[in-house]
């Protein structure tokens, strides 16, 4: 098994390299000159050439790559000995520990460094940092409501199949894998904010924090929540509970389910505990693959909602050219979106030990 494991976070670190690589190249080489784009209308070639200088834009392109994984690792090279160059270690961009000095450079140990923004000239992570808790409480409250209502109704699904009780969910799963998040947002904010905001007291537009009506502060509004949460979990929801019916009904066909009937044990008992655990194995690849998708996902639905988590920090960046945040939240999703993969493999390693013995 700790073979298996350790297999497992080499693929995720390759993954991740890979990412980390497409997203540098698609956001260094294909987009315009970031300097000028920065400038604007005030663009002259002097500041120019200084900002591209200041960003290391007037490198090669296979050292500005070097450097960015030089940011990125947690332990990095850096010099020492000249200010105006782009390698310089700069205390005020982040805390370090130095590992070993030489004349010129050092070696050291530090977080991952996101770069600043070309706008706000904010360091990347620190917008990130303020930005993807209220994505990652969107995501988590979305995929917890698609699984646990989806494994129960699969259930049911599976114990009436058949019956008109599995028909309707039926229909309502095509539905809701079929309906696209911007649509259903719309959809949802539109209903329930709108036409039955007197029953429902929804609001169609709210983030996670609302400052009070005497302006004091702020203070978290948890019912701004269910909408966005309920929209991003209907597709989820309908997989989850396909899955987990066609599992069931998959499991209960095997040999040992036929013994276990013949000694005598009850149906409910050969459901939760017998045919359960290794129907739920599907499920979890799928939870794992929606909850990264839902990060990334998010970005309509929060927009739509004004949930002012990372999707609407993307926009506004693609909006204003600041790839420097565009890049940083894709990277975020990448890390997040591997760690999950790595964590689902090894749970689904331990749910099925031939797994683990295969790979």
């Amino acid at each position: 098994m700790a073979r298996y494991i350790l297999k497992k976070f080499l693929y995720g670190l390759l993954l991740l390299l890979g990412v980390i690589t497409l997203v540098f190249f698609l956001f260094t080489v294909l987009p315009s000159d970031p300097a000028r784009m920065m400038m604007g209308q005030r663009s002259d070639i002097a500041t120019e050439e200084a900002i591209r200088k200041e960003m290391g834009l007037d490198l090669p392109i296979g050292v500005q790559y070097l450097a960015y994984l030089n940011d990125l690792s947690p332990i990095s090279w850096h010099r020492t000995d000249d200010p105006d160059s782009f390698w310089f270690l700069d205390d005020n961009d982040y805390s370090y520990v130095n590992i070993c000095s030489f004349s010129t450079s050092s070696i050291v140990l530090k977080k991952p460094f996101l770069r600043r923004s070309y706008q706000s000239k904010r360091q990347v992570s620190e917008i990130l940092t303020e930005a993807f808790p209220k994505t990652a409480i969107l995501a988590v409250v979305s995929i917890f409501f698609a699984m646990i209502v989806g494994i129960i109704i699969g259930i049911l699904c599976a114990v009436f199949n058949g019956t008109w009780f599995d028909k309707i969910s039926f229909f309502f799963s095509v539905l809701g894998m079929s309906l696209p998040s911007f649509f259903a947002a719309i959809l949802f904010a539109w209903v329930f904010a709108f036409l039955l905001s007197d029953w429902t007291g929804l609001s169609m537009f709210g983030s996670l924090y609302t400052v009070d009506n005497y302006g004091s502060g702020s203070y978290i509004d948890w019912k701004n929540l269910i909408l966005p949460a309920v929209t991003l979990g209907i597709r989820p929801l309908a997989v989850v509970v396909e899955l987990t019916k066609n599992s069931i009904l998959d499991v209960l066909s095997q040999d040992y389910i036929r013994t276990a009937k013949a000694k005598g044990l009850s149906y409910s008992k050969i459901l939760i505990h017998h045919s359960l655990k290794n129907a739920l194995n599907p499920v979890v690849t799928a939870i794992s693959g929606w909850l990264a998708g839902l990060l990334a996902g998010a970005v309509f639905v929060e927009y739509i909602f004004d949930w002012k988590g990372m999707g609407v920090v993307i926009v506004d960046a693609l909006d204003k050219y600041d790839f420097p945040v565009v890049m940083g939240s894709l990277l975020y999703v990448a890390v997040i979106l591997v760690f999950i993969n790595v964590i689902c493999d090894i749970i689904y390693g331990w749910l099925d030990p031939r797994v683990s013995l295969s790979a």
